[in-house]
């Protein structure tokens, strides 16, 4: 992964207002006990398919954790509003603070819907879960109560993360991607064996055409979180193996784990490989434009990554499931769809508010 950042131009200056170790690391606390209320609520509906009440220890450790990141964003405006909050000395407060306000107000409107969602209409089973409109605010609103560790490193001034600035921006951009991948798993190429069924020709609407679609979610998903973050900092050594291991990891063990590991374990060996080939060719590669680097990983590591997983199951399954015009042409359509991603996210203006 290239550890070079371009500099900000002067009108996009980090953030003026700061935010102390200790109020990032409790955030960084409540967000995981909020987001893994969910992972064991996950885990808990798809290894007990007749849970009928809304009344479980999974929704209240989720609930809790409802509570618990409210309190502590309460806790770090204290000394950040002048009185009594109105709507615009809220507005004025810097973005990384609204952002997980905006989440924590979509969580209140998500819980307070789902449970009189699950009263009226029951519980949702299957693919309604991943399209109940209130499981749709919960998931938005996890997100960016997640992310709110990260933007409030962000204000600290200085291009470099620390040891601990590392593991609180891994920590809290791990826990914002974590619910899109659990909401995603109808369209994820990690979490189950996605190897095709082996028809030949593949029907255009078939399993087969589903998992096209996982491979490039999953790829734009486990790109997006290192390309943000590279704009910002160098990649702390062993951060993007983990942004990409550990979810192929939880995702498994959430959802297949009866199944055999080599799928995650795949994509998570193939992190690994790509980390450190990739910081060896930003090092030889020093001369070259930055975004070139960028654009060069996103050409190249999700084929190498999905080629793996392809590869290893053709090993160990006796056939990669799809036909070579599947393979092939699947392979360039996540090249091109890192690429893509790459482009994208390295374009956006990001703005700065003090």
């Amino acid at each position: 992964m290239t550890t070079s950042v371009e500099q900000a131009p002067a009108a996009s200056s980090p953030e003026t207002v700061t935010f102390s170790a200790r109020e990032r690391w409790v955030l960084v606390v409540a967000s995981a006990w909020l987001v893994i209320g969910l992972q064991l609520d996950a885990y808990a509906h798809a290894t007990t398919p007749e849970l009928e009440t809304f009344w479980t220890p999974w929704h209240g450790v989720l609930y809790s954790g409802i509570a618990a990141s409210g309190f502590t964003l309460l806790w770090i405006m204290r000394s950040r509003l002048p009185g009594i909050p109105t709507y615009a000395s809220v507005l004025a407060l810097p973005n990384a603070l609204r952002l997980p306000l905006a989440g924590m107000a979509a969580l209140l409107v998500g819980g307070g819907m789902d449970t009189l969602w699950h009263n009226v209409f029951g519980i949702e089973r299957d693919m309604e879960i991943f399209v109940s409109p209130s499981h749709e605010f919960i998931i938005l609103g996890m997100v960016l109560v997640a992310m709110g560790p990260a933007l409030m490193q962000a204000t600290v001034p200085g291009r470099t993360l620390g040891a601990g600035g590392g593991w609180l921006v891994g920590i809290s951009v791990l826990f914002a991607v974590l619910p899109v991948h659990i909401y995603s798993l109808h369209a994820s190429a990690i979490g189950f064996r996605h190897l095709g069924s082996g028809a030949d020709p593949v029907p255009i609407f078939s399993p087969d055409a589903q998992l096209v679609h996982g491979y490039l979610f999953s790829t734009v998903l486990l790109l997006l979180p290192l390309i943000v973050l590279g704009r910002r900092w160098p990649l702390p050594l062993g951060l993007p193996t983990a942004l990409i291991a550990v979810p192929a990891l939880l995702m498994h063990l959430m959802f297949d784990s009866q199944d055999a590991w080599w799928p995650a374990l795949t994509v998570a060996a193939a992190a690994l490989v790509l980390e450190v080939v990739s910081r060896i060719a930003n090092r030889l590669l020093t001369g070259t434009p930055v975004n070139a680097r960028w654009i060069l990983l996103g050409l190249l590591a999700p084929p190498l990554t999905w080629g793996a997983v392809l590869t290893v199951g053709t090993i160990v399954e006796g056939s990669p499931g799809f036909n070579i015009h599947m393979v092939t042409g699947l392979l360039m359509y996540t090249a091109l769809t890192g690429v893509g991603t790459v482009l994208v996210a390295r374009s956006v203006q990001y703005l700065q508010r003090s």
